[in-house]
């Protein structure tokens, strides 16, 4: 996906499965552009925390309000002019379907990964509800973008290295979105 001066994008989702780079990058990003961050995890229920740290996989009944609830707060920051990053798995099209109806101006930036090393990253990192035994379903669920189907995609490597990744994908790809003045 090529950004130019004239997109007016005003909220980018980073996506991909657990394990992705997604808060890292995500914040990365958010720090760069001077917008909003915004974690997924956050918008959980206890309920849905509760159930992912018992290795239980959520279903489309449990992500409904999650999914909801992060429009809603995409939607809020669009309307007020504000920019905004939010780290969320996205996986599958119609949940990206969802995010996009918060407003004009969502994109989307894919981290694509590998499932060891998804794996590696979600069993090394500390303190997480979600365990290391659920990044395989992620994968069973994830839809990969079709940048064809979906041209508001931008696709990166997961695996290089957060500077690399933000200098290479992220710096170049997003130049041309508007700085928004702070307050």
């Amino acid at each position: 996906m090529a950004l130019s001066a004239d997109d007016a994008f005003r909220a980018l989702v980073v996506m991909g499965v657990s394990g992705s780079g997604k808060t890292s990058v995500g914040r990365r990003i958010a720090q760069v552009l001077g917008w909003d961050f915004l974690d997924a995890d956050a918008f959980h229920s206890p309920a849905n925390v509760a159930k992912m740290a018992a290795g239980e996989p959520l279903t489309e009944e449990d992500r409904a309000p999650w999914l909801a609830a992060m429009r809603d707060a995409l939607a809020r920051r669009i309307s007020a002019g504000a920019g905004v990053v939010l780290a969320c798995s996205a996986l599958r099209r119609s949940y990206r379907d969802v995010l996009r109806s918060a407003g004009a101006g969502v994109a989307f930036l894919y981290l694509r990964c590998e499932e060891a090393l998804a794996r590696s990253r979600v069993a090394a990192r500390g303190g997480h509800f979600f365990p290391a035994e659920l990044v395989d379903s992620q994968f069973v669920a994830l839809e990969e973008p079709d940048p064809a189907a979906e041209p508001d995609v931008i696709v990166a490597d997961a695996s290089e290295p957060l500077a690399g990744l933000t200098r290479r994908h992220v710096e170049s790809l997003l130049a041309g979105l508007p700085r928004l003045e702070a307050g």
